[in-house]
């Protein structure tokens, strides 16, 4: 646990010893793609979870060509 520690120690200064764009670069690059497979599992569990008791995403009824 100590090399894992000293590992995220040494991340940790090198991250914020970075001007502030290639910071703000290296979070956009990682944050960005964990965050969207984070929501889409989160999605998925959900809707799993909705199903398993019963409960459906609705059906939306298909636009109107006179509507538009």
């Amino acid at each position: 646990m100590d090399r894992v520690a000293s590992w995220w120690d040494g991340f940790e200064l090198w991250l914020t010893g970075l001007s502030f764009v290639p910071q703000s670069a290296l979070v956009l690059v990682v944050l960005v793609p964990l965050c969207g497979g984070v929501a889409w599992l989160l999605d998925r569990v959900i809707a799993g979870a909705f199903a398993v008791v019963g409960r459906r995403e609705p059906v939306s009824p298909a636009p109107d060509p006179e509507d538009c």
